[in-house]
């Protein structure tokens, strides 16, 4: 008898010994969050770089759209000076006529193509663009992040930086120009050219 109730706790204790071996492991409160923490990290980084893709995008043809208006205007400007020059220049009326035609056909060109980029915007600034923002947003608030500034910020950001380079341009353009006007009474060899005095040849003193 016994003999049989040790046996029998010898195979409880052989039991338990194996059980215990394949114990699953239970995850802990803190590791569980670390590891909802790192997928939607992960996460964020996929629609982060979804997000950098059609911002690339957005920003390239809002560049090109600031281009094309430059160049329109341009176009403009160069349209009021040949017609000007149509009615000084009879002479030249033909030829002046043909530049103007030119600049009609590049006009509607750069008007279509203008149309074309902010269809291209809009489209995308409403559509994907629109659901990756979102998607990193949120995801940026449950990680305890600041959203993302909005694309109108980074399209002003854009265009005053644009604008800044623009106005550099002309500056250094005028400094240039006045540069040059300041040496045009200088000889070929650097020295000032001297300017003749007294009166004309030919004059007669008045007596």
């Amino acid at each position: 008898m016994a003999s049989a109730s040790a046996g029998s706790a010898s195979a409880q204790a052989s039991t338990s010994s194996v059980g215990g071996g394949h114990t699953p492991l239970l995850a802990t409160g803190d590791w569980t969050k670390s590891l909802i923490q790192l997928a939607k990290t992960a996460e964020l980084k996929k629609h982060a770089l979804t997000l950098q893709l059609h911002t690339a995008h957005i920003l390239s043809a809002h560049a090109a759209l600031e281009q094309k208006n430059k160049a329109i205007q341009d176009l403009k400007e160069q349209k009021n000076k040949l017609e000007s020059e149509r009615s000084r220049l009879l002479n030249c009326l033909r030829e002046v006529n043909e530049d103007r035609d030119k600049a009609d056909i590049q006009e509607a060109t750069l008007n279509k193509e203008v149309n074309d980029l902010q269809h291209k915007i809009k489209a995308i600034s409403e559509g994907e663009y629109s659901v990756a923002k979102q998607d990193v947003d949120r995801l940026r608030q449950e990680l305890g992040q600041p959203p993302l500034p909005s694309l109108q910020t980074t399209l002003e950001e854009k265009s005053a930086e644009y604008l800044k380079a623009l106005r550099l341009q002309v500056d250094a353009t005028s400094s240039s120009a006045g540069t040059k006007r300041a040496g045009e009474d200088l000889g070929a060899d650097g020295q000032p050219v001297k300017r003749p005095r007294g009166r004309p040849k030919g004059s007669k003193n008045s007596k």
